[in-house]
């Protein structure tokens, strides 16, 4: 009764209950599916017992009807030998023999439901079977998924996150600093580019110059 009663459990089980109630819906689901491969290896097994079993039952039926139709053929000569005697006595262990064919072919009817049942059963437990199978993955993949934006979340609200960018700030401020006085050192000194850019400037207003001196003269 063990392994039907924990077969039972299983099929009329919601797999989604389940794992709503699981801490750890990755591992739960595992357990699931190897408890329910685990019950259907047992279940199959009985069910192979049980058909062995219904077949000795029905070599039974028709060893007990042969013996019926033995009898019956007994208590005929018995009666054509004029022996009313023998042949009340093989009516009655023909009668014995019919009874017993009765009641083993109700035993085969309990046989044949049970077989019947547990069929419909396998049938349930398969399908359920199947079904956690096709989604053992992405049951899988949204609780490492969770499980990581779980991680990100507790990191970005955590004290660290926060030093770290304010310490990033000063780096910036002290680098902001360091370049301030760099370009104080070279306030008022001229490089070579400057300089001649202003003699270019220079050589073109004394141009400009001698142009206007001419043509004051001129008038």
């Amino acid at each position: 009764m063990g392994i039907f009663s924990r077969f039972a459990d299983i099929v009329n089980s919601n797999i989604n209950a389940i794992l709503d109630k699981a801490e750890d819906p990755e591992k739960m689901v595992r357990l699931i599916i190897q408890e329910m491969e685990d019950t259907l290896v047992e279940v199959r097994s009985t069910s192979a017992k049980t058909l062995a079993e219904k077949k000795e039952i029905v070599r039974r039926v028709e060893t007990l009807k042969a013996q019926v139709s033995d009898w019956q053929d007994k208590a005929e000569l018995a009666l054509s030998k004029d022996r009313d005697d023998l042949a009340r006595s093989a009516l009655l262990e023909k009668q014995k023999s019919a009874d017993a064919v009765a009641a083993v072919q109700s035993e085969l009817e309990n046989v044949d439901s049970h077989i019947e049942k547990l069929q419909q059963e396998v049938t349930t437990l398969q399908d359920k079977l199947a079904d956690a199978k096709s989604r053992q993955k992405a049951i899988i993949l949204r609780q490492r998924s969770a499980e990581s934006r779980l991680e990100v979340k507790k990191a970005l609200d955590s004290s660290k996150v926060e030093d770290a960018l304010n310490r990033f700030e000063r780096y910036e401020t002290k680098i902001d600093g360091l370049e301030s006085q760099i370009e104080s050192y070279d306030l008022g000194k001229q490089t070579l580019a400057d300089e001649i850019a202003d003699l270019q400037k220079n050589e073109k207003i004394d141009d400009e110059l001698a142009k206007l001196k001419k043509k004051l003269a001129n008038k």
